[in-house]
This record gives structure tokens, C-alpha cells and sequence, in this order.
């Protein structure tokens, strides 16, 4: 089975095709990838109409690309997948237009792709693929969870935040302190230069006896340390960046391990943007090393928004059996829309 999938949630577009053979785990054959980060940095975050525009311009020359790498055509793809959501609501409609235009045209049938879905099973692409059961801590855009998973659509979930995600405060932290758009790799990038100790920053419901987050108070005392520094802000931006990714790594490292312990499970899945983040991954996997968890992630190509994931998510979806793919090319996309929604 080859399934060609297409993501556009939000300002990247991708392109890949997936190889699945019977029960084995899918392999990838091509992907393509294109980031709007250039076009948006004029201002200073993601123009959803842009960004539409975009994607309607880049998504046949990809899945163009995708298929003379793999060798293929489009007559060998056995079904056509997109992201149906969480995401801005236009760039998802160009994603599910082509790919159900595409379907009709081929004959070939459908299935759309929960976008966190795709996240949380993207190392399974990886050289170090997990098993299931594990814990998935999915940290992606506005999105920050923990999820029990037993299985291919089969997700419990265990907290979430309540107000910023993680890449939010990043992003925020790093505008406050001027640091442009994307702000999370450039707050990430000066934090090497930084002392983490030299700010003391809060570590919201670290102690909430939860494994719900928050991370809106966290940029507020950003700040309120920016604008007490002033003009000496300059001189002492790097130990801020420091002190705010350190913050941040520390509540992901510690509400994951309590997840691990709550579930008696020992291993887990970091999925998403903020998957990439160097800090996070040396301090997981320093605390797991300590205890025999087994931690896995996605390759760092595939840990921002990527067609892979949405066409690995598809195949994995048709191979448990828990989706059937449809010929029914009416469609619709959800903006908003719980992982944990998702029925087995």
C-alpha cells in the first residue's frame, strides 16, 4: 500500500509518500518540504490568507518532487491522505481540496489525518522506532499534552495545558526579548550564550499535583524582568533566554517523568517543534537514562509539520484497522479538534 500525504496546517507545506507492507512499520519513501518562515517574518507571525496562497502555489510541485524521487507516479498511489485538522482553516481547505481533487481524478480513496496524530507517531519513521504501550509528550505549536497510548488510536489523556503551550512561550519569551520571528530556535540559540541561573523564573504548576501545564505566568515574569532591566536588557538578554528555556524544559521534564511514574509505563514518545529543542532532549534523556526509560523521538527533519507523518499516520491507521479510507470526496476540516476524540 502507497499513500500520499499532504500536510498544510499551518505555514508549511509537505509533501511524502509512505510504503506500507502488510503489518510491517510503513517505510518512507520521499518527502518534500516547504517553510513560509521567510514570507512571515515581515510580520512578526503567521498571516493565515498568506499563507493559504502559499500552499495553493506549492503543493502540486511537491507531490511533483515527491514522486520522481521515490520513481513513482501517480496511478501507484493506493490512497491519498491530508491533515484535516487542528489548524489554521484555510491552509487546511487547500490541503484537503488537492488531496480529494487528486483522489477523484485517480479513482483512488481518501482519509483525512488529525495533524497531532501524525506528530505523535512520527518516530516511527525513526532509526529507533518505539513499541506501544508508551507515553507521548506532544509539544507542538499551541499544543502541549501528554497522552497515555496503547495503541494506534487509542489515546488517554493524562493533562494538557490550560492557557500557553510550550512553543507559545518560547515564542512570546523571544519576542519580548526582540529576538523576531520564529522566536522559539532564535530564544533556543541565545540561551547557549546564556547563564540559566542568572534569572529566577517561576516554574508554573510544577507542584499542582497534576500533570496539567500553564506557561502564561512564565512570560509575564519575562516581562517583568525585561522591563526592570531597561536599557541594560541588551547586555544581559542571553542569560534571560537562558533562564526562560531552562524554565520551560524543567516543567516538560518533570510532568513526563510523573506520567511515567502514574502509569507504571517506561517508555516515551517527544513529538513536535519543540521535540527538536536541545536542552529538552539532553535533560529527558539524562532523567530516563536514571531510571531504564526507553526515550524515542523523530529524526529533527521530521519534527516540525511534515507531509510524512500525515501519510504515515494514514497508513498506520488503514494497517490497525481502525479507519477505512473513503471515495466519498465531499469534505470538511476541523480547526479545533481533540486528539483524544479520536475513536479507536
Amino acid at each position: 500500500m502507497i499513500v500520499l500525504g499532504i500536510e498544510s496546517s499551518c505555514d508549511e507545506t509537505g509533501v511524502a509518500l509512505v510504503e506500507a507492507v502488510g503489518t510491517q512499520v510503513p517505510r518512507l519513501r520521499a518527502h518534500a518540504l516547504h517553510s513560509q518562515v521567510e514570507m512571515h517574518q515581515a510580520y512578526g507571525g503567521v498571516v493565515p490568507e498568506l499563507a493559504s496562497r502559499d500552499h495553493i502555489r506549492r503543493v502540486l510541485p511537491l507531490a511533483s518532487q515527491v514522486l520522481a524521487e521515490a520513481g513513482s507516479s501517480l496511478r501507484e498511489v493506493d490512497v491519498v491522505a491530508y491533515t484535516r485538522g487542528p489548524g489554521l482553516a484555510g491552509a487546511l481547505l487547500v490541503g484537503a481540496g488537492v488531496a480529494c481533487a487528486l483522489g477523484a481524478a485517480l479513482g483512488k480513496p481518501v482519509l483525512g489525518v488529525h495533524h497531532l496524530e501524525g506528530h505523535l507517531l512520527s518516530p516511527f519513521l525513526s532509526s529507533d522506532p518505539p513499541a506501544f504501550p508508551f507515553i507521548a509528550l506532544l509539544v507542538s505549536g499551541g499544543h502541549t499534552q501528554l497522552m497515555q497510548v496503547d495503541g494506534v488510536g487509542r489515546y488517554t489523556l493524562l493533562g494538557e495545558t490550560i492557557d500557553d503551550a510550550a512553543g507559545e512561550a518560547f515564542d512570546k519569551s523571544a519576542k519580548l526579548l526582540g529576538l523576531g520571528y520564529p522566536g522559539g530556535p532564535a530564544l533556543s540559540r541565545l540561551a547557549q550564550s546564556g547563564d540559566p541561573a542568572a534569572f529566577k523564573l517561576p516554574r508554573p504548576l510544577l507542584h499542582s499535583g497534576d500533570l496539567d501545564f500553564s506557561f502564561a505566568g512564565l512570560k509575564t515574569a519575562v516581562l517583568t524582568q525585561a522591563n526592570k532591566l531597561g536599557a541594560g536588557l541588551e547586555a544581559r538578554k542571553a542569560d534571560l533566554a537562558a533562564a526562560t528555556e531552562a524554565a520551560i524544559v524543567d516543567v516538560l521534564v518533570k510532568k513526563s517523568l510523573a506520567a511515567l511514574d502514574r502509569s507504571g509505563l517506561q517508555r516515551i514518545v517527544v513529538a513536535g517543534g519543540v521535540g527538536a529543542n536541545r536542552l529538552l532532549r539532553s535533560q529527558l534523556d539524562t532523567a530516563c537514562g536514571r531510571r531504564g526509560v526507553r526515550v524515542h523521538y523523530p529524526e529533527l527533519a521530521l519534527c516540525t509539520d511534515n507531509g510524512a507523518m500525515i501519510a504515515l499516520a494514514a497508513a498506520m491507521r488503514l494497517q490497525a484497522g481502525v479507519q477505512e479510507a473513503t471515495t466519498a470526496y465531499a469534505f470538511d476540516v476541523k480547526p479545533r479538534w481533540p486528539l483524544d476524540a479520536l475513536a479507536a
